[in-house]
Order: C-alpha cells, then structure tokens, then sequence
C-alpha cells in the first residue's frame, strides 16, 4: 500500500479541467499591498530599521530626561515681587517681619528663594553641563573599548537614577543646594554614554552616503525628547514637581533596559546567528575592528548551503567547514585624540558647535522662564508653548541634512543658517512682547535656524568625519571623532546658560544680544571651509574633500 500511494501520480496544472481552475482562481485572494511592502525588504533593512527606530528611541529618553529642569524653574522661584517691593519701602521694623511673612506664604522653592535665584539656578546648569563637557572627552574614548550595548545600557540604567533623585527632593522636602548640584554633576557624567554609542551604531548600520537626510530626520530624536519632556514636566510641576524628574528617570530607565536586549551594535554580530553553521553570510571589511576574512576549505567538493539547490539529488549539501580563518590585516586599534584632531575638519566644526551649542542649550534651560518673565504665562503654559522651538527644530534639522545632500557642502548650509539666525534672535526678542501670534511665528522659525547647523554638525558631519579617507577604513575612530565634536560643543552648552544666568539679572535684552554674538562667532569659524567647499568644483560632503591646512 505504501508503494501504491508513494507512485500515484499527481494532477499536473494541465489535467486539472477549466471550471476547476477557474474556481481554484476565485479562491485566491490577492496578497495584500501592505504585506508586499512588508516582504520587499530583505533582512538587512529590517535589521537597519530596527538600529535606527531603536537608537532614535534611546536617545529621545536622554533628552526627555533633561529638560524637566528649565520647566520647573518658573516653580522653583515663584515670582515673589510683591513681598520684595514692600521690604524695600517699609521702615526697619516692618523689614523684620517681613522674612516670616516670605516664609509663610512659601512662596519659593529652598534655597531658590533668594533674589540672586538666576545665578543659583544657572549654577546649577552649569554643573550639570560642565559635568557633561568634560565626561564627554572620556566617554568617546572609553566607548571604543567597551561593547556599546552593555556601556550605554548601564549609562541609562544610572541616569534614570540621578533624574529620579532630583525629584525625590521634592518628595523628602530637602532644600540643600550642595544636594541637587551633586545630582546633576553625577548625570551628567553619566549621560555622556548616550551620543557617542548612537552615533557609533547608526554610523555602522548606514555608514556613507546621503546621511544628510537620514541624519536630519534622525536626529529630530532631540526635538521630540525636548517636547515630551516638557509635555511630561509641564503636567506635574504646579501640583508636584518631583514627578517631573521621576516620571522621566523611569523611562529611561525602561529604555535602558530596552536597549540591551534589543541593540545591535554592528551588522557583523548578527554572523552569530546566520543559518548555516553560525558562519558569516557576508563580508564586511574593516568597520569598527571588524576584518575581512578569507574562509579557506578542506575539498573542493564541499559545498556551501547557499548552493544546495542547484545540486542534483544525488549529492548531499553539507556545512562551509572552514580550516583556516586568515584576517586580511591586523583589527586597527582605537585612534587617539589627538590623532582624531588631526582629521581635516574636526577643529574648525568642534568649536563652531561650542558657539552653535551654547545658543541651542541657553534656550533649552532659559526659555520657558523667558517666556513666564516676557508673556506673564504660568508655567505649564509656557513649557508646552516653549515646545514650538523644538518643532522648528525638527523642520531645520531634515531641512538642512536635505540641502547639504544635495549640495554637498556641508560647511556652508550650517554658514548660511547662522547668518540667517543672529537677526532672528534679535526679531524674537523684540516681537515676543507683542502677543501670542508673532511669538509662535518667531519661536518656530528660531528652531529651525538655531538648531538645523546643531543638529547637522553633531550627526551627519560626524559621521562624515569619523569615517574620513584619512582613518583608512578605522572607523573606530567614529565614537571619538563624534565625543570630541560633542564634548567641545558641550563646553558651549554650559557656558551659554550660566551667562544667560548672569546677564538677565541686567535685563533679557543682553542675554539675545550674547546669543547673536555666539552666532556670529560661530559663522567665522567656518569661513575657512566654506572657502573650500565655494572653490571646489565638484559637489560632494565634507567627508570626501581633502582639507589640507594652509
């Protein structure tokens, strides 16, 4: 019986009668357009959809847990102006009661009550960024040692920590100013673990080619950390403040949990899990220390499983047994920092990041109070209307990794916006005061322009720079290239807030005009290489032109 069933023949298309065929035809649905879409992709774009929905993703929780701090502000120093003019004009004996009466109406967050708050506040900025400039330089450098899964997994872990500290002064009614800056030294070292490990990963995953737009829209990670984060903060600080930090560190917490069992550094760990015998599917050559490899066999009979269809029947498919693994070259090792200062470009953009930084963070820590001082809002309303400046930025960052694809002039897209947004900082800081309309206009078209050379100097021409011809195919030299980049812009992130600290205790007009400054100083610093790019005659980024110095 067996043999019966094994030899009897099956119908073949052409016996099967045309009413049949036809009914068989109706049956058939037609496969869906989405699932078409689905199975166009191979497996390496899913696995590269993945890194950058994930790294995207990873970094947003950074950013959502820094903002907080500029929202809660306004909540940390009530405007308390009324019981200041009575002390001032009230005879001596009225003056010694007054002190009980601030404290009574409680109307200040400890030890923010005083009136040198600004400076207090931006003390505590400055903390946290200098913290974060000078963990920067280490972090790169560190980061290319370490698998980056584990060190920014254990980054976020810590960060949530320190963020949800700070708010547990809230909830422990604790009023040391001694506390909440350690808080904000210890996260922001720890916080440098985040953009050199992102970068690193997306730079492995995409590596050349139009990263302008891929990075433009990439990094819109920033923007949207910023509005969630003020969206979040804005919810809790009238009625509970420490929520605003708290809510923030358990999500990047969670992420950081997120990313070690989800994060693929390189396409080259996934050789770990291809089908046949766990053996390398494809070549990749000298990415992040990662060699070619010459795979030489025992018998040329053996045959790989990638063949085993167009084998006849009567051979047998059989593993790739490998005999010797030869590496074409030795893995190169990790740059040092000087070397990577020697990089064509890698000044000239570093420190003009520390101009264009300073301008982005003095508005991420200073403008909901800003706009509290100039719009007499409440604090909720002013840090959901302070979110306008990151939606601009989201448009300016794609627009600008958009306009240096498709001019490859890198330098000179990030010229041509600063030099657009020195007068419209000057524009914001005048219109503000005439009513809700003009200051949307103005805060969205300030995004755009502050943050599109920020966000096209950190990403794009980072990657570009990580990975010049010079390294020689060591793109190890990425997470130093990019921590070098990022931590000299961040020198200017800390600056900028303390200033702004500073001058607005003499009025908001010098803080817009410190910001124009930054500007400006920002734009000759690139002259150079615009000069470059303006003379070359073909059009390519900044990665691919040789910038030789003078």
């Amino acid at each position: 019986m067996a043999a019966d069933i094994s030899t009897e023949p099956s119908t073949s298309p052409a016996e099967i009668p045309d009413g049949a065929s036809h009914n068989l035809s109706l049956n058939m649905a037609p496969v869906p357009p989405g699932i078409r879409l689905l199975v166009s992709f191979d497996r390496n774009q899913w696995y590269k959809a993945l890194t950058f929905i994930l790294t995207f993703l990873l970094y947003t929780s950074f950013h959502l847990s820094r903002k907080p701090i500029s929202i809660v502000k306004s909540e940390l120093h009530k405007n308390c102006s009324p019981v200041s003019e009575l002390s001032t004009v009230s005879s001596s004996s009225q003056q010694a009661s007054l002190p009980s009466l601030h404290t009574d109406m409680d109307c200040s967050w400890k030890p923010f009550d005083k009136r040198n708050y600004k400076q207090l506040l931006g003390a505590m900025d400055y903390s946290f960024l200098c913290a974060y400039a000078v963990g920067m330089y280490l972090s790169g450098i560190i980061g290319e040692r370490l698998p980056i899964r584990l060190y920014l997994t254990v980054g976020m872990l810590t960060s949530g920590l320190f963020t949800c500290l700070f708010g547990l002064g809230y909830i422990y009614n604790i009023h040391s100013l001694g506390f909440y800056i350690s808080v904000q030294v210890a996260n922001g070292l720890v916080q440098t673990t985040g953009w050199p490990s992102v970068v690193t990963c997306i730079g492995n995953w995409f590596g050349k080619g139009r990263l302008g737009l891929i990075m433009g829209v990439w990094n819109s990670h920033t923007s949207v950390g910023n509005i969630l984060g003020s969206l979040i903060a804005g919810y809790w600080v009238s009625s509970n403040w420490g929520m605003s930090f708290i809510i923030p560190g358990i999500i990047i917490a969670a992420m950081g949990i997120v990313c070690f069992l989800f994060l693929i550094e390189h396409p080259n760990d996934l050789q770990n899990i291809s089908p046949c015998n766990n053996l390398p599917t494809q070549s990749w050559n000298q990415i992040n220390g990662h060699t070619e490899l010459y795979l030489q066999y025992k018998d040329k009979k053996t045959q790989s499983c990638d063949t085993e269809l167009l084998l006849p029947r009567d051979k047998v498919c059989v593993a790739v047994q490998p005999v010797v693994v030869v590496k074409s070259e030795s893995a190169p090792s990790a740059i040092s920092f000087m070397g990577a200062l020697q990089i064509p470009g890698v000044i000239e953009f570093s420190l003009c990041l520390l101009f264009a930084k300073l301008v982005s963070y003095t508005f991420l820590f200073w403008l909901p109070l800003y706009i509290t001082k100039a719009a007499h809002l409440d604090a909720k309303r002013a840090g959901d209307l302070s979110t306008l400046f990151d939606v601009g930025g989201i448009v300016g960052g794609i627009l600008a990794g958009v306009i240096s694809d498709r001019k490859g002039k890198r330098a000179t897209t990030c010229a041509v916006m600063l030099l657009l947004a020195a007068p419209t900082l000057y524009g914001f800081s005048m219109i503000s005061e005439f009513g809700l309309g003009p200051t949307i206009i103005m805060l969205l078209v300030c995004g755009g322009l502050v943050n599109g050379p920020y966000a096209l100097i950190t990403t794009a021409v980072s990657a570009d720079l990580g990975t010049h011809k010079s390294l020689k195919g060591n793109a190890r030299a990425l997470s130093t290239v990019t921590a070098i980049i990022d931590g000299t812009g961040s020198v200017g992130a800390a600056l900028g807030p303390l200033l702004a600290g500073l001058l607005s205790a003499g009025g908001w007009d010098q803080v817009f005009y410190m910001l124009m400054a930054a500007d400006f100083c920002a734009l000759l610093l690139l002259l150079r290489l615009v000069k470059k790019e303006l003379d070359s005659t073909k059009s390519h980024p900044i990665s691919t032109v040789e910038l030789k110095e003078h």
